[in-house]
């Protein structure tokens, strides 16, 4: 059915049977998607076109858009879609966005909640906060400009906030003479730099947003274009398998207790699956109890998922209040008072290391300290900016260690984002001035693991760290190389090793595969048999800074939580992450052991890569294209790097 007779059906359906309207579009799946681009990418231009192409306009409003089109003179007398969504009168004087703007439509196949973003940087608030519940990012990008620092600031904060899917829509091809050639260098710029982002699906969509080719009906003017339409795209996109079914957590909303007989928690599950009869237990006081029987809007219910509100009663008697959180027995997120996280700032007062706020995250409220300000980071170029931090201006996004007054239960962001993101409010103004995603727990060096003798004492040298730089000229540090497999960390490792030896320095490589023939030749490679190898080498490493030598890693480390554990270890004065960024298709060409082939032969299980996830830097201190890069090349980066950051004295 095309769209204009799915509109005539549906508002007949709507004058002849609400009820059966309203069941129908209840029972579609809903896409949540944001637009997001440079100012005057086409935004607003994008969705305007898909509403009207898709005749998801009413008449009256196409005749105020007519009449406004001539008024402000945004497209020289002609239709002006983005006035469709323009709607602050300061934005349609300015033809650009500068807050978020919200649709709804639908389709036969779906329904589309639009976030349109507004594209300039000291909007990034905004912008974070439309791109919060979506889906879908639709990075847009001017054919004429290609890719530009905007668009890599858009990309990290969709990156950051774990969206999965993009679209990244080249417009205005029709003001570049509809050409593939411009087409195909942004795909390859654009492709050069998102590989550390995490996206796990990218596509590309070359178009006319003013014109109308390739969002709703195919273009014949980009013949050489064999894809879908934006619209199609978006109608088909699979997003079933981006919710988390697996770490049921149910954060208490509400005790209901309406009699003496029946007590039950209320809230809305924000992961997983819940089923009577689950072993669970209450967080942070960690008592545990079987879910005796589930109750929905319907009634009784056997079992309940994400994003479902519920009512849950237990077999015990067990106290539960607003705050708490139900989880598996057996698969229980972190409990802690400590926690770091990247934080965006949205208030005019900066943020400031040692000041008490209140966080709220799930069902909870609770007093907080922004502790430490770790690093800044530059959302036009993605790099760490470390010093003298101190605070958080408005539209900042830093690495912040949080410290709460009492203990929640929280997941890292990226692995659930509803229990790892929480907002930060002001304690006197009870205004939200700031977000943040949770990376990773905290754990305080003194309730570390205690040596296997209560007789082991840690002994200081009467020789200062100071001392030993002093005499050997260098600053002892660790350039910890991360990447695939094949990827060349090795081969870069050895240069930078030769090169830093030849100018007189005191540099040594730990190696990957030469560590587990010694110091970890009893490790395998289980997540936590990894964990273990990443540690070991970060107190080897460590240590060896202290004594002033300039430590060399190449090993794949492919979780970001294991190699900030490593960081911390080694101290963030003395770490330095070189992200040897090679695409997965050029290491499994070289594939010099045949590792790949037998992983896809399915005879070695968990390869990262291709049956274990890697999960690249996304603010990397040092970034090596190896595409573009000789090893010999990569490792002058390297070096040069280390000067700028006055490491090499």
């Amino acid at each position: 059915m095309g769209d204009a007779g799915y509109r005539v059906q549906e508002e007949g359906l709507i004058r002849s049977d609400i009820t059966e309207y309203l069941k129908r579009h209840e029972e579609k799946d809903l896409l949540r998607f944001l637009t997001c681009g440079s100012v005057d990418d086409g935004k607003s231009t994008l969705i305007g076109r898909l509403l009207y192409d898709s005749h998801m306009i009413y008449e009256d409003q196409l005749d105020k858009v007519a009449k406004d089109s001539k008024i402000f003179g945004t497209t020289d007398d002609g239709f002006d879609p983005a006035l469709l969504t323009d709607g602050l009168k300061a934005e349609r004087e300015q033809g650009i966005t500068i807050d978020v703007a919200y649709r709804y439509f639908s389709t036969d196949k779906r329904k589309f909640i639009i976030a349109d973003c507004p594209g300039h940087e000291q909007y990034t608030r905004n912008m974070a906060t439309g791109a919060s519940n979506c889906n879908l990012a639709v990075i847009l990008i001017d054919a004429r400009k290609g890719v530009i620092p905007q668009t890599k600031r858009h990309s990290f904060i969709c990156s950051l906030l774990g969206i999965k899917h993009v679209v990244v829509a080249v417009n205005k091809m029709d003001l570049v003479g509809w050409s593939e050639k411009t087409y195909m260098q942004i795909m390859k710029d654009y492709n050069a730099f998102v590989s550390r982002l995490g996206f796990s699906d990218i596509h590309f969509i070359p178009m006319s947003a003013l014109l109308g080719d390739n969002v709703v009906e195919k273009s014949e003017e980009l013949s050489w274009y064999d894809g879908p339409t934006f619209l199609h795209h978006i109608e088909t996109l699979n997003i079933s398998t981006d919710r988390n079914l697996i770490d049921m957590r149910l954060p208490v909303q509400y005790v209901l207790r309406p009699d003496q007989d029946f007590r039950g928690f209320s809230g809305t599950l924000a992961s997983g699956v819940l089923r009577v009869g689950d072993e669970v237990a209450s967080l942070p006081s960690r008592q545990e109890s079987r879910v005796k029987a589930i109750y929905g809007p319907d009634g009784k219910m056997g079992e309940a998922f994400a994003p479902m509100a519920i009512t849950a009663t237990l077999e015990d008697e067990i106290d539960i209040s607003r705050g708490d959180m139900l989880v598996p027995v057996r698969n229980m997120p972190h409990i802690g008072n400590e926690f770091e996280a990247m934080v965006v700032w949205m208030h005019d007062e900066p943020a400031e290391e040692g000041k008490s706020y209140l966080v709220k995250h799930a069902t909870s409220m609770v007093p907080g300290v922004l502790s430490r300000i770790r690093y800044r980071v530059d959302v036009n170029t993605m790099q760490r900016q470390r010093d003298e931090v101190g605070s958080l201006d408005l539209n900042e996004i830093g690495r912040c260690h949080m410290t709460l007054h009492r203990p929640v239960a929280f997941d890292p962001y990226e692995r659930s984002q509803a229990t790892g993101a929480f907002v930060i409010v002001d304690r006197v103004t009870n205004v939200t001035v700031g977000a943040g995603m949770i990376v990773d727990r905290v754990v305080s060096k003194s309730k570390d693991p205690a040596p296997v003798s209560g007789n082991i004492v840690r002994s200081d040298s009467l020789v200062s760290a100071e001392q030993r730089q002093e005499l050997l000229g260098q600053k002892g540090v660790t350039v910890w190389l991360t990447g695939l497999s094949a990827s060349g960390k090795s081969t870069i490792a050895r240069l930078l090793e030769k090169r830093l030896i030849e100018e007189g320095r005191l540099c040594y490589i730990l190696d990957g595969d030469n560590v587990r023939h010694g110091l970890n030749r009893d490790l395998g490679f289980s997540m936590e048999d990894r964990k273990e190898n990443i540690r070991r080498i970060a107190e080897v490493a460590a240590l060896m800074n202290e004594a002033g030598v300039i430590v060399v890693t190449a090993f794949i480390s492919p979780y970001r939580q294991d190699r900030q554990a490593a960081r911390d270890v080694i101290g963030e004065e003395n770490f330095v992450e070189a992200f040897v960024n090679t695409p997965l298709e050029v290491c499994e060409a070289r594939d010099p052991k045949g590792l790949y082939k037998k992983a896809r032969a399915g005879e070695i299980r968990q390869f990262t890569g291709i049956s274990d996830a890697y999960e690249p830097p996304q603010v990397p201190d040092v970034e090596l294209l190896t595409e573009n890069l000789s090893p010999e090349e990569a490792a002058d980066v390297v070096v040069a790097s280390l000067r700028e950051k006055n490491i090499l004295m």
